[in-house]
């Protein structure tokens, strides 16, 4: 699948079929992951493949205020071991460039995919961290749900030109194109 195919047509599936995810599929999602951009290369981000059924059904039933968490076969709950860290704030945005990777790497392995937040909610990340017995210097970000498919969501074309500016905040970004993206 071409990048900007994947860009565009990438959308979060919630359904997932009982087809587990092969070890292959699972070592190239992470590969995707950590092949991410990382602040300064610490790569401090770590990533618990969770495949026990009993814990995938734990981590589905955590208590959270929008609902149960959807899960798959695999859940990937990705953490950052800030203990190895020089910018220790920098986490936050480690991590998610490598759900984004991860994402769009299911995408074009015509798989299916959600980011599910754990930080910054305080009763999420305790219970996760003491479930996969993740240790108080790693801070678990979230829950990522891969599988194949039960059902797939549309495209949308979420561009809006009136949510990006040009030199100033609130300058109107358009202008008469003469190209095509």
């Amino acid at each position: 699948m071409e990048l900007f195919e994947a860009i565009r047509t990438r959308r979060s599936v919630r359904s997932f079929t009982t087809q587990p995810l092969t070890e292959t599929e699972i070592e190239t999602l992470l590969h995707a992951a950590m092949q991410a951009s990382n602040s300064g290369n610490q790569q401090a981000w770590r990533f618990v493949v969770v495949d026990d059924p009993h814990l995938v059904t734990q981590i589905g039933e955590l208590d959270v205020d929008r609902g149960p968490y959807h899960v798959s076969q695999q859940l990937f709950v990705v953490c950052a071991d800030i203990a190895s860290m020089e910018w220790k704030m920098h986490w936050l945005a480690d991590c998610a460039a490598a759900i984004q990777n991860m994402l769009l790497a299911a995408h074009a392995m015509d798989l299916g995919g959600v980011w599910q937040e754990l930080f910054p909610y305080h009763r999420r990340v305790s219970a996760v961290r003491d479930l996969l017995g993740i240790p108080k210097t790693a801070y678990p970000m979230a829950v990522v749900a891969i599988g194949h498919p039960a059902t797939r969501p549309d495209p949308s074309d979420r561009f809006d030109p009136a949510k990006a500016f040009r030199n100033q905040w609130g300058e109107e970004l358009a202008r008469e194109r003469t190209d095509s993206p």
